[in-house]
């Protein structure tokens, strides 16, 4: 959608801009940090983040800023907003029940994973995982699945030239060789992914569409790497997947 120049309101792009400069590698920034993350001027970020501490999404000690929990408002919002969350959420309650293991529904946003609802078990990672939470699509299982319901030329666009960033040794760098995966999630209807985001963790996701076919998110099993083999993974997790994937597409119109 192209919306005219002189309708846009520059402040607030860059105010949010700013917002998302933050981080969990970065989570307390100084100006010069965020004009850098931002390709902002050092004037301009520094109004941006006095007006956030203003209002209260941000906090600054006369050096650091960091965000505060208001920031969540924004999420909050836009997710009470979507029906998407509140039609899983018990789908997914239901499955985390019957197989003892923490499962999720996530959405592509750029190049990562949003994660939308969740139904936690154990804990299988050692970040904490909510709605809201971020993690890259190239090495995660349902980033995978998205990608993969993307026309190939899009889902090599969203990838890049690479090389990927390797949270593991085990992850896919190349964005030939995780094009060729998208391949295979393709004929088979699911992704597996074998300790590529964090070490000691398997995962297996598939795709949730709406009753006219359209991929609309992705939902997965995560389980710690000791308790669950690769062979493991579809006879034991992939039955349940399904059933949200036909139940979901049911209640989607």
């Amino acid at each position: 959608m192209t919306i005219p120049e002189r309708d846009i309101m520059s402040g607030l792009a860059k105010g949010l801009g700013v917002i998302e400069s933050f981080h969990a590698d970065q989570p307390r920034q100084t100006i010069a940090s965020v004009a850098s993350a931002t390709g902002l001027d050092r004037a301009t970020a520094r109004r941006c983040l006095l007006t956030l501490a203003q209002q209260g999404y941000a906090e600054w000690d006369g050096k650091f800023f960091t965000l505060t929990p208001r920031v969540l408002r924004l999420g909050t919002a836009c997710l009470a907003t979507m029906p998407l969350p509140q039609i899983v959420q018990p789908l997914l309650d239901r499955l985390s029940d019957a197989i003892g293991e923490s499962s999720s529904v996530c959405i592509l946003d750029g190049a990562d994973i949003v994660y939308v609802a969740r139904a936690a078990q154990t804990k299988v990672m050692s970040i904490a995982l909510m709605p809201g939470s971020r993690l890259p699509s190239h090495c995660t299982s349902t980033g995978r699945v998205l990608l993969a319901a993307r026309p190939e030329p899009e889902a090599r666009a969203m990838l890049g030239p690479g090389p990927l960033v390797p949270r593991t040794p085990r992850t896919l760098t190349d964005p030939e060789d995780v094009l060729a995966e998208l391949g295979r999630i393709r004929a088979r209807g699911h992704a597996i992914i074998d300790q590529e985001v964090e070490l000691g963790l398997r995962s297996i996701a598939v795709p949730l569409m709406d009753s006219h076919g359209r991929v609309v998110a992705a939902a997965n099993v995560g389980v710690a790497a000791g308790r669950a083999s690769l062979d493991d993974l579809r006879p034991r997790y992939l039955p349940g997947l399904l059933d949200v994937q036909a139940d979901l597409r049911r209640l989607l119109r």
